[in-house]
Parts: C-alpha cells; structure tokens; sequence
C-alpha cells in the first residue's frame, strides 16, 4: 500500500517557557520536528501532512525546504481531532502516525512497525515501549492469550492497570480507510476532555481487527520532549548514540560522553577525537587524523595525516593532506590550506588559499591572500587588507620569508623568493630574490633620566 506520514505538531509545549512553537526548539542544531521528517522521508512515503497550530504558520514556514503538506488545527481538541485534520489530504493507503516533538525515532523501528501490519485490512499497527517506571504513559491492556484490547491513559487508569509496564508510544499505523472510520467515532467522555487517538484500538479490536505491535529496544527513541530539562535529556542521547555509531566504526573517542555531532560528520579510519570536540554541519575527516580537545570544525573538509592542536576552530574550508594546526589556531570561512601546511599558535585566518609547505606559526593574521607554496611568516605578521570601505588581496609567492611582526598593505606583492625584514610596513611591491625592509633609524641618547613624580606638597 502507498504509505502515508501524519507528523503531528500543534502542541504550544506552555512547559518550554518560549514564545517559540515546542517542535522549533532545536536538538543537534536541528529543530526537533526536521528530525522527525528527515526520518519520515527516508521511508519514501507518497506523501507527509503536518498537522500545526500554536505559533501559526511558523512551523510550515520554517520548515518550507521540505515538501510537506500543512494543516491547521485550529482548536486544541486531542490528538484524535489532530490527525482527524490531516485526513482530509490522504485518500488511501497506510498510515503512520509520528510526533513532532519525539526526534530520536529511527527509521529502523519504524519499518519494523509498518512489516506488522497486513495489506489485506485486517490489522492495525502499535508502537509499544516497556518501561520499570511507566508513570505519565498509556498502559497497554492484553487479553489472556496476549492480543491487545484497548489503552488505557494514566488519568483514567484503575491501580491494576497502572501496574501494567508496557505502554503506548503514540506512534502508529492503520489502513486510511479504517482511521477515518475509528476517528469520526470518537468522544470525548474522558478525564482530559479530549478526542484520544488511543480510543481507535478498542475500536479496531471490536471490529475483528489485530492490533499488530512492534516494541522499540532504544526507550529514548519513543520520548517526547515537555521541557527543557528533557530536551537536553534527549541531546545526550542523540549524541551518545552518534558517538556509538563512529565507534563502531573504529572511530577512537577519548570520552564518547564529551563529543557534539550537529550535522552530518565522515570520518576515515584510524582518527582519535579528543574531549568536548564539537562537528556542526557537513564535515568529512580522512585517515589518521588527530582533533584535540576542545575543537570545533563546521562544514569543512579535512585531508588526511593531519594534526589539529587543542582550542581551534576551522570553518567552512578545506584542509589538505598532512597539515598541522594549532593550539589555538583559527581557520575562517573561505580558507583553503594545500599539503603539508603548518599554522601554529593564536594564528587566524581569513578567505585566503595556502599551498603546500607553508608555515604561519606564530601570532599572526592572514586574510584574503593568496600565498604560494613553502613561505615562512613570522610572528606577529599581519595582512592590512581592509581601509574601512573596501578589502584587498594580498599575493606572496613561493619561497617567500617574511620576518617578524611585519605589516603588508594591500593591495601588495611579495615575489618569488623575496626577503621581508622584521619589523617592516611592506606598502609597495617587494621584487623577486631582494630583501626588501622598512625601518626608522635606532638611536640612543646618552644621558637620558627617566621621569620622576612629583613630590606632593602636602603630605
């Protein structure tokens, strides 16, 4: 049967404490309802209906990359009422039944839940979870030969039933048909005063149907995000769980608890990630590569054989094979370093393209430059590329020294081979093979006496 997708995603979440809609609140940078239709996409559904509410079109609009189809449930009524609103753009098929604020929901369980239900109309499919503390949760009710009759809802759950450990995960499947059926039978003569979407099993049962149900292994897979103590909650779940997936695939982590994963990362075989490392958006690491503690690497790609020292951070850029960075080095967006290049300590670097060999050790800035291949910058050797209104581009060539604490104003070239002196405001063009230097002459004053303060008069 085409396959169908209702996320729900009305609730106000009045716990978060926000002006801003629950299922916007983000977990690995991700907004939690993105997580839940990036996960129902990769089921290739005919179609996925966003059921939303509180905050108006904010949800649909933030979330308007992808191809959903969005309707409003206007009044908060239950979650029987909500997906009762989606079914007026389903005609057919199966569907399931996701939430917006239940992110970690794996596309695993998933289509181990939709393999439960028939084609043939003749079952209906339920999530399950068990639970040694399942307060706050829908008891599952079985008969004596185990086949599920009914959920009961904590509220209105007798103490035999609270008893009970297996419990409603919300998630489900049912033919279209069948739901639309159950849901237009609906009350809501119930202690909340809500149309339950749970009420469509006993329903189910009463019409000769099996309720069919998969339990889910990962318990924080099923969890819904109330507030924010949950919300963090589930983040280190998330991240343990990544953390456990690149271990497995012999990834070495110094401590699987103290590593942040917000995007996609790739990483090469035989790389040691250190402590409180931190990966935001696309990133794809080679072999043998080292990421000291307390690193952060957005949307670059890094070569193989490469050193990054602790505290630095590299940015939309590229880094090639064998280069070493760091402690405290700064890689900005736009910066592409070839092999073997070296920036060392508190060096920054800005929309600028290294090739191999190059050395940037220490204290200095270079920004939009083109440098040429095994170059040697001094410390505190800064590119003045900026005059307030408009950047320019500084060019080194190959094998250029440039000693220490040297100020190059672009636009500005050093040619091949070219010698700057320590201590120089390079403003014109430095010839190839020259040393090239500028400086006020150093004198001394004999006899010099340093100030003295004044005695005070009154004392």
């Amino acid at each position: 049967m085409n396959l169908h997708v209702v996320i729900l995603a009305a609730g106000k979440g009045t716990r978060m404490r926000s002006s801003l809609p629950k299922v916007l609140h983000k977990l690995a940078d991700k907004a939690l309802v993105q997580h839940v239709i990036e996960t129902a996409n990769s089921l290739n559904p005919e179609s996925i209906v966003g059921v939303y509410g509180h905050g108006g079109n904010i949800v649909p609009e933030t979330m308007d990359s992808f191809s959903l189809k969005w309707v409003e449930q206007t009044e908060q009524l239950g979650t029987g009422h909500a997906v009762d609103q989606a079914m007026s753009e389903i005609s057919d098929g199966l569907v399931l039944v996701l939430y917006g604020d239940v992110p970690l929901i794996s596309k695993e369980t998933l289509k181990n839940l939709l393999d439960t239900v028939s084609e043939s109309n003749t079952s209906i499919g339920l999530l399950t979870a068990l639970f040694e503390d399942p307060s706050g949760y829908g008891r599952i009710v079985r008969d004596s030969k185990g086949l599920v009759q009914k959920i009961v809802e904590q509220k209105d759950a007798s103490d035999e039933v609270k008893l009970i450990k297996e419990v409603n995960t919300g998630i489900l499947c049912a033919p279209a048909d069948l739901l639309k059926t159950w849901l237009s039978n609906l009350n809501n003569e119930n202690a909340q005063g809500e149309y339950y979407l749970t009420d469509i099993f006993e329903m189910a049962v009463n019409d000769g149907k099996v309720v069919s149900t998969h339990t889910s292994s990962f318990n924080a897979e099923i969890e819904g995000v109330n507030n924010k103590f949950q919300l963090a909650t589930l983040e280190r779940q998330f991240q343990l769980r990544e953390a456990r997936k690149l271990m497995d695939a012999g990834v070495t982590l110094m401590d699987p608890n103290r590593i942040d994963i917000r995007g996609s990362l790739k990483v090469g075989s035989d790389c040691i990630l250190d402590i409180n490392t931190l990966f935001s958006g696309a990133v794809s690491i080679g072999d043998n590569v080292t990421v000291g503690a307390n690193s952060i690497v957005k949307n670059s790609t890094i070569g193989s054989n490469v050193v990054i020292h602790p505290n630095s951070i590299i940015e939309d850029s590229h880094i090639g094979d064998e280069c070493e960075l760091g402690p405290f080095a700064r890689i900005r967006p736009d910066t592409v370093l070839a092999n073997k290049v070296k920036v060392g300590n508190f060096v920054e670097i800005k929309k600028s393209h290294v090739e191999d060999g190059s050395k940037i050790n220490h204290l200095s800035y270079i920004g939009d430059t083109k440098m040429g291949s095994n170059v040697n910058v001094g410390a505190g050797t800064i590119t003045c590329n900026y005059d307030g209104a408009n950047k320019y581009v500084t060019e080194i060539g190959d094998n250029v020294f440039i000693g220490s604490d040297c100020q190059l104003i672009a636009p500005v070239s050093l040619e091949n081979d070219s010698t700057i002196g320590a201590g120089s405001t390079i403003t014109k063009n430095a010839p190839a093979g020259n040393l090239t230097l500028s400086r006020s002459k150093q004198i001394t004053k004999s006899g010099w006496r340093r100030p003295e303060k004044k005695k005070s008069e009154n004392k």
